[in-house]
């Protein structure tokens, strides 16, 4: 019967030293389980939030599609067409005369939409020079070496520092009211 005693007794220490053991086995599998899960759920918060922002985005662009298609089928309406044409180009009925007023805000006291805006066509200038001219003088000024030229008004190597081949008296690019640049 001493046998059984120390048998059992030995039975008892094994439990209670296998017990802390089996229990930091649980709780480092239970913390391993909560990181996963934890993880799983930062996920799909992370894809919903993306997916509801695609979907702000898809809603925009639904919108900005619809406008656009709008505004293809008013093209086909020729009242408005006539109408864009008159505004943006100034086209005028063969009937009709075109009157620009130069100084809106003399008259009404405020100034025009148009032209603060800068959205509206500007009218030509009267003498100004044809675009094609323009742009071979502002090659040509632009090929000029800056360090050649003592002042802005200088000839360069053509011989003619202005667009209209004649260079100003006060050594100013600025065309003079005859050569183009006239007030309005």
């Amino acid at each position: 019967m001493a046998k059984n005693k120390r048998d059992g007794g030995d039975r008892r220490t094994s439990r209670r030293s296998s017990g802390p053991i089996t229990f930091f086995v649980a709780v480092i599998i239970v913390a391993l389980g909560l990181i996963q899960l934890v993880s799983t759920f930062h996920a799909y918060a992370i894809n919903l939030s993306e997916l509801n922002g695609l979907r702000n985005q898809q809603a925009q662009l639904v919108e900005h599609k619809r406008d656009l298609e709008n505004q293809i089928r008013r093209w086909d309406d020729k009242a408005y067409v006539t109408a864009q044409a008159r505004d943006r180009l100034g086209f005028v009925f063969p009937d009709e005369e075109a009157i620009r007023v130069l100084h809106p805000e003399a008259v009404t006291g405020n100034k025009d939409k148009d032209q603060a805006g800068s959205k509206g066509v500007r009218a030509p200038r009267k003498n100004s020079l044809p675009w094609y001219q323009e742009m071979a003088y502002s090659f040509a000024k632009a090929d000029q070496d800056p360090a050649a030229n003592g002042s802005k008004g200088a000839s360069g190597p053509t011989g003619s520092a202005s667009p209209s081949g004649s260079s100003s008296p006060d050594g100013s690019d600025s065309p003079s009211p005859s050569e183009g640049g006239g007030a309005q």
